[in-house]
Parts: structure tokens; C-alpha cells; sequence
């Protein structure tokens, strides 16, 4: 009788990841992170929020910018989709840093500003052209 190596699948493991190093030099996802959190000026999303003392805080517009530009650019448009991506692709999770943002925050950002993020478009135009 052939002799397996044992398995087991109701065992725990703990798997360490550094979100950072899964966003390689050279990708499409790194020059995002990077151009989001180092070039642009996201300070036009500011005003729209009133939660400094009270109320629940809200998800970080760079992240919401960065799963929903990285999703689009892979044909994913559905915000219910781009959430499940955050639940389960790697590299959804390093763009928004293991949050999951839920699907109607998601489409909320996306249908509530779009004069915001037409104002992110043409500074990332500016960059471009430097």
C-alpha cells in the first residue's frame, strides 16, 4: 500500500504577508500606489467629510481611488466585484491595505464624486507631462 505524506485540512496556519512587497516595481499597481500616496493631492475629497469628532471614520479616499482604478483597468466595473476582489486577490488586499471596503461605499465614491475625480484625473495629467 502506497504511504502519502499526511494532510490536514482543519489545521490553523498563519501566513505573514507584507502588502507592500506584493506591489512589485514596474507593475501597473505599483506606479499607481506610488503615484496615488506620493503625487497626487487628494485633499479635494476633504470637505465632502464631517466626521472629525463623531462618527464612524471613513475608508481613505487614496485606497478607494487606488482598488476601484486597478479594478477598471481590469475590466472589472461592478462595485459588488471589486469588493469580492478585496476579499480575495492579493493584490487588491495591498492596494487597500486588507480592508474591504463594501460595495455600496464603493459606488457611492464612485457616483457622489465625480467632479473630485475628474480634478485627481487632470493632476495625474500634469505628472504625466512633467
Amino acid at each position: 500500500m502506497p504511504r502519502y505524506i499526511p494532510y490536514d485540512y482543519n489545521q490553523s496556519s498563519m501566513v505573514v504577508i507584507n502588502y507592500q512587497d506584493q506591489l512589485q516595481p514596474g507593475t501597473f499597481e505599483h506606479a499607481l500606489h506610488y503615484l496615488i500616496d506620493q503625487k497626487l493631492d487628494l485633499s479635494v475629497f476633504d470637505p465632502r467629510f464631517s466626521n472629525d469628532d463623531t462618527g464612524r471614520p471613513a475608508y481613505d479616499p487614496a485606497i478607494l481611488l487606488k482598488i476601484i482604478l486597478f479594478a477598471y483597468s481590469k475590466g472589472i466595473t461592478s462595485s459588488r466585484e471589486i469588493e469580492w476582489c478585496c476579499h480575495t486577490n492579493i493584490i487588491f488586499k495591498a492596494l487597500s491595505c486588507d480592508t474591504v471596503p463594501h460595495f455600496t461605499t464603493i459606488a457611492h465614491f464612485i457616483s457622489h464624486r465625480p467632479e473630485d475625480i475628474e480634478s485627481v484625473f487632470e493632476q495625474v495629467l500634469l505628472v504625466c507631462y512633467e
